[in-house]
């Protein structure tokens, strides 16, 4: 057209100037901005508004600003479009900034500048000013529009507000919203979140025409309501339509992983993303971060690996979620050099992946590597907050490092201005009272501003055990409010008591926690053979047919007793005869799973455990020795922290 020397006008320009954004090239719409400027067309209403739109779309704010402010004539739809390019850059100040000028300049807002302006705030994550702008909206309207239910719906789960979304509702029925189609995909969300699932799933029914968001809601809220069978069962009804249109998306599929992820339903949760592949949908960093946080969990290290190569070649690695879940995984895995590895290849870190780092090296007994990530992450410029004291506290108390514990706890307050809550008081309770300095970690506990909880006294309890110390024991238990449900306090007072043969003490307390329904839980060890999971419980290993893990113990004993194993009967918590409390000794959970470990994975791999609870003394001992006498390696992870044994010694220093 120009070069047949025919002139573009205000029809022309528009359409040329939404070409330009449709492809997002945002070179050639500054030089259609030029044509226009020569042309004279700067003025046109119809040039601007598109030319704000375009800017917007492409995120170059400032100049939709410099063209806005030049219009010599602004129209709602000028107003309006201004408002959509700050929700679609997440701009909440630009947006209050213009909303506060259109007050000023006498224009009253109509409901698409509210829909926008409110979306804006959705978009930032400002979920309770959404909330207060549609009170304003309706008291200055009295109207709505479906955007602005479905959004301030949206708002409501996130924010746990399910009365409003239940008299929003009700509007949605009055005002005669309820064909809308994403009016009820929120609404079917906002009853899902707050696990009212039957509602959900009438109101799915109640849709004539479903599309795929309204499955998906569907399925995320049986996922979140904690229903993953039923996230499934929903789920694969949708793979079942066969009408061409609807799919399952990477939405869907990440829904039931994420379902079946929090069930820690592992074998479940990689079927379906093998399925997943096999449909040929591309997981997003959620999915794989969801992965990934299953494997730190049920510490599946070798699949772990296989997730984190495929995030490599899905060029996903680099993502800021997938490196903190790689490095989470790592360090819960016992791969904590890995970890470290992932850490500073990063090219960008949040504070996630700063306090993922920290407590990786605490768990794994490396405090000083821990205070040095501390410091780096200060020095750099990242503020740490609650969760970063409470891993630096946590690492201090591992390794007993009492001065650079106590120091880092008055930082809190006099340098980071974060006033410490029960974790942190926890941990510091723990770094002293592991150190002998019962009498300071009492004292602390009086200096509390509030109630200290089962951590707290658990904490002080443990370090009473650990040092013998009864009267400290009957002090704390002097204070203690035993009808509270507290289980480990409890048995970590009976278990006090029995350590020095006081059965009958040690029986009362237990009678007492029975008498308020409370269970000890019973100590279980994990370990992953060929890609399968095993658990052992304390005297059972006659389990899925592995009947044979006490005849390895048994053939193991003479060597190890060569080495210097004597069984440590004060760790046998019932008052039975010496023989019977060897045998129980035998029948540790750990001892179960690292002797079937040495049966089924080759000498060069470590044995790899996972326990619920505390490892005990004796069991730590015999782990020492068994590595000396098998020349192998063995990781366990215990309810507190990593145990890296080889060649008779252990990673703790037998600080635990």
């Amino acid at each position: 057209m120009r070069n047949s020397g025919v002139s573009s006008d205000g029809f022309t320009f528009p359409l040329v100037i939404k070409a330009c954004t449709s492809v997002g090239d945002s070179k050639l719409c500054k030089a259609i901005h030029g044509h226009v400027l020569v042309s004279g067309y700067q003025f046109n209403l119809h040039v601007g508004n598109d030319l704000i739109h375009g800017y917007g779309k492409m995120g170059l704010m400032d100049d939709a600003i410099t063209v806005f402010d030049k219009m010599s004539h602004r129209n709602h739809v000028s107003w309006n479009t201004m408002f959509s390019g700050f929700a679609h850059n997440f701009d909440c100040d630009g947006a209050v900034k213009m909303f506060r000028l259109m007050e000023r300049d006498g224009l009253e807002p109509h409901l698409l500048t509210w829909t926008s302006f409110i979306s804006v705030h959705k978009r930032c994550g400002l979920h309770g000013r959404v909330i207060e702008l549609f009170r304003d909206m309706r008291g200055k309207m009295n109207c709505s529009t479906g955007e602005v239910i479905a959004v301030v719906l949206s708002s409501c789960a996130e924010l746990d507000k399910f009365q409003m979304a239940k008299e929003i509702h009700g509007y949605v029925i009055s005002g005669g919203f309820q064909d809308y189609m994403f009016v009820q995909n929120s609404l079917i969300s906002v009853y899902g979140k707050n696990g009212n699932v039957e509602e959900a799933r009438n109101l799915f029914m109640e849709i004539k025409i479903k599309n795929l968001v309204s499955w998906n809601a569907l399925i995320s809220s049986f996922a979140d309501a904690g229903f993953s069978d039923e996230a499934h069962k929903t789920f694969s009804q949708l793979v079942n339509i066969h009408d061409g249109k609807l799919r399952p998306n990477v939405v869907s599929f990440s829904a039931v992983i994420g379902g079946f992820a929090a069930k820690r339903k592992e074998n479940e949760c990689f079927a379906v993303f093998r399925e997943m592949l096999h449909f040929k949908v591309h997981p997003n960093s959620v999915t794989i971060a969801c992965l990934l946080s299953l494997c730190a969990e049920v510490v599946a290290l070798d699949l772990g690996k296989e997730i984190h190569g495929y995030s490599v070649r899905a060029l996903m690695d680099k993502n800021i979620l997938v490196g903190n879940s790689l490095v989470n995984m790592y360090t819960k895995c016992g791969a904590v050099m890995d970890a470290c590895s992932v850490f500073d290849h990063m090219d960008n870190r949040d504070l996630i992946s700063w306090n993922s780092m920290i407590a990786g090296y605490g768990m794994h007994g490396l405090a000083n590597e821990a205070l040095a990530t501390f410091r780096e992450m200060v020095k750099l410029g990242s503020k740490p907050d609650v969760v970063t004291f409470v891993a630096v506290l946590s690492a201090c108390s591992h390794a007993g490092l009492v001065t650079e514990g106590r120091k880092l706890f008055d930082q809190m307050s006099s340098e980071f201005m974060i006033t410490p809550d029960m974790e942190h008081y926890s941990c510091i309770v723990d770094l002293l009272g592991r150190a002998g300095l019962l009498q300071e970690a009492n004292e602390l506990t009086d200096k509390m501003t509030f109630e200290p909880d089962e951590c707290v006294w658990g904490a002080l309890l443990n370090a009473c055990r650990i040092h013998k110390n009864t009267e400290m024991a009957e002090l704390i238990k002097s204070r203690l409010n035993l009808e509270s449900e507290m289980t480990g306090t409890y048995m970590c007072l009976s278990n006090i008591y029995a350590s020095h043969g006081r059965w009958e003490d040690s029986a009362k307390v237990r009678v007492a926690a029975k008498t308020r329904g409370l269970k000890k839980i019973p100590g279980q060890s994990r370990i992953e053979v060929k890609k399968k999971s095993y658990i052992f419980s304390s005297g059972n290993s006659f389990q899925s047919g592995l009947d044979k893990v006490y005849e390895i113990l048994v053939d193991l004993c003479p060597r190890m007793e060569a080495e210097g194993y004597v069984p440590d009967k004060s760790f046998v918590l019932q008052d039975v005869g010496d023989e019977e409390k060897k045998e129980i000794l035998n029948g540790h959970s750990e001892k179960l799973a690292i002797a079937f470990g040495h049966a089924n994975i080759p000498p060069n791999f470590p044995i790899r455990v996972t326990k619920n609870l505390r490892v005990c003394g004796d069991c730590h001992n015999w782990t020492k020795i068994f590595t000396k006498v098998t020349e192998r390696e063995v990781i366990v992870r215990d309810g507190r922290r990593f145990h890296h044994f080889k060649d008779g010694l252990c990673s703790c220093g037998d600080y635990w």
